[in-house]
């Protein structure tokens, strides 16, 4: 496979001598050919040491990886769906590619709203026959 750039965004683009592949064994089922083949794919991209990503997508990566993003700044993904390296490898750039994207997309900001006086009406009614229904249940005080 030629080497070559990664285009995430049409602002973002990163140039695949960054991204790291070892193949490894891959587990599970598959008799024989599982013991012989190394055709798990790891890719390893230093997220930290990139000059491609901004500084807010690499925050926002950092979060979206959670356990896959080391202490050092390194990104890990383990790609085994498949039984080829290639299909490995290429499924690995496409799952770091789908993950750069939904980190460089910046979060909507969220604008406070108040309820309706409706669906407070609902609220306080809904409560009031909460309460009536607890009322009747219990015994009739003696007056």
């Amino acid at each position: 496979m030629a080497r070559g750039m990664i285009r995430v965004t049409g602002a973002i683009t990163i140039d695949e001598s960054e991204l790291a592949f070892s193949f490894v064994r891959s587990p599970g089922p598959g008799g024989q050919n599982v013991n012989k083949v190394a055709t798990a794919c790891q890719l390893r991209f230093d997220v930290a040491g990139s000059n491609s990503l901004p500084a807010d997508v690499k925050r926002r990566l950092r979060a979206l990886a959670g356990s896959r993003m080391t202490a050092s700044g390194e990104l890990v993904l383990i790609a085994r769906r498949y039984r080829t390296q290639l299909r490995n490898r290429t499924d690995a750039v496409e799952r770091l590619t789908a993950m750069l994207r939904s980190a460089a997309t910046a979060p909507k900001h969220r604008r406070p709203t108040r309820p309706t006086g409706a669906s407070i009406r609902r609220r306080l009614q809904a409560k009031l026959r909460r309460g009536q229904t607890k009322r009747l249940r219990k015994p009739p005080t003696e007056e």
